[in-house]
């Protein structure tokens, strides 16, 4: 079995303690040993790599993911492109995670049912380059809920699968699992601009919400929810949903509840989409959009206290989240590496705690991914820089020195330039289809 060495590295593991000298060994795809310390040790490997003193972490992990989200203006635009051209910017999109150092995504919803899923089992057959990823049913939600842009005399299909009642709840589940997702998407809560669902509304009831956990455990799936007001998040922790997203109108109660169910539930803010259309909008310098500007800076206060509060009594939170709109487009998700330190209080070290070994847990893979450990499986940043210094050089793809997942360099960089050998690297993989 092939092994490399990688020598002379500051081993960021993941776990929370302090980064080490140290050198590491792979066996294939895996973590066969740790050596910390800054001696020398014998470079007997297949290959040998002089880190040369830079940050070497695991795979940054995107906990809230939305790959077949096309960088769109308008959710409509989900609407109108074909399946066809979905599929390939869907692909592209993988692609430029990685690029930008997420070896794996734990998708929050995909725009079609078969569209994550299909990805996913290409990039695990290594026919096209792209994250780990764990693929995810459309966005499960109710008539005037958020995701139904149907109209009595038009259907409209974008993001969301509408259904009502404990039945169709059920039955879209089912028909999900059969297509192969990983993880179910409910919108429990509204959401801002909807008409008849804002964010401060729980429109799924408890009993559409029960059934859809229910059906999703029995079949060993996890269910992630889109959850703004403070009910809809007592909700989700009621019915045992294990991913709950935003959570940005969390009273003191639903705190409690979320605090009580750490061992087992997992928070995600999505902050970045809020940041950057409040920006967006700021930035057009037209008084008639104001109502919309103050809406979402209500947003962002309430976001902001309530993953600071999170913060405080150890609740898990990833980072990532609604990345693929036209003001926060796919691959500048580590953006969110720069708002947990600079809007929550994150230090960058318990950011990227955040990013790697909690986000593992999204994965539902804690025992092999999201850490520097023997065993683990080998999906690796080495940076040129120290992001605990400062955190935003993770959001420039010219400070990574190598980008390895499953113990394969997808990116190395050597004398300033990128290698891109066609075994190993997905440039050299599209270079190769052309």
């Amino acid at each position: 079995m092939r092994e490399t060495l990688i020598c002379n590295a500051m081993i960021f593991d993941g776990s929370g303690a302090k980064p080490f000298p140290g050198h590491l060994r792979l066996r294939g795809n895996r973590i066969a040993q740790v050596m910390k310390g800054s001696d020398a040790v014998a470079q007997e490997a297949d290959e040998v790599i002089d880190a040369g003193g830079a940050f070497l972490m695991p795979g940054l992990i995107e906990g809230h993911g939305h790959i077949s989200f096309i960088d769109q203006a308008d959710l409509m635009d989900l609407a109108v492109i074909g399946v066809e051209e979905h599929t390939l910017a869907t692909m592209h999109n993988a692609l430029k995670l990685l690029d930008a150092g997420f070896t794996s995504v734990n998708s929050a919803a995909s725009a079609k049912v078969r569209l994550d899923a299909v990805i996913r089992d290409e990039i695990e057959a290594g026919r096209i380059p792209g994250p780990r990823l764990r693929a995810a049913s459309p966005e499960i939600t109710v008539t005037s809920g958020l995701g139904d842009a149907n109209k009595m005399h038009v259907k409209l299909h974008t993001f969301g699968m509408v259904v009502d009642g404990e039945d169709e709840v059920v039955s879209a589940v089912r028909l999900c699992i059969r297509e192969g997702v990983d993880n179910i998407k409910l919108n429990i809560s509204g959401d801002v601009f909807m008409p008849n669902a804002d964010s401060f509304s729980t429109v799924m009831a408890e009993n559409e919400v029960r059934v859809a956990v229910e059906t999703a455990h029995a079949h060993g799936k996890r269910v992630a929810a889109h959850c703004r007001a403070a009910d809809s998040i007592k909700r989700a922790v009621r019915n045992r949903v294990d991913m709950i997203y935003h959570c940005d109108h969390a009273d003191e109660e639903a705190l409690d509840m979320l605090e009580a169910a750490k061992d087992w539930v997992l928070t995600g803010p999505a902050i970045g989409v809020i940041i950057k259309s409040i920006e967006a909008l700021q930035s057009a310098d037209d008084p008639a959009l104001q109502p919309q500007i103050d809406e979402l800076k209500k947003l962002y206060d309430d976001n902001c206290w309530t993953h600071a509060e999170m913060r405080k009594r150890n609740i898990p939170i990833v980072i990532g989240g609604d990345y693929g709109f036209a003001v926060n487009p796919q691959g500048t998700n580590a953006n969110d590496l720069v708002y947990f330190v600079e809007h929550y209080g994150f230090s960058p070290a318990e950011t990227l705690h955040a990013a790697t070994m909690i986000g593992a847990r999204a994965m539902n893979r804690p025992d092999e991914l999201g850490q520097i450990r023997e065993g683990f499986l080998a999906d690796l940043l080495l940076i040129d820089g120290d992001p605990l210094d400062d955190i935003a050089i993770l959001t420039d793809p010219a400070h990574f020195k190598a980008i390895m997942k499953d113990g394969k360099f997808h990116q190395q960089r050597r004398d300033g330039a990128i290698n891109t050998d066609q075994e190993n690297s997905g440039r050299g993989w599209l270079a190769a289809q052309q």
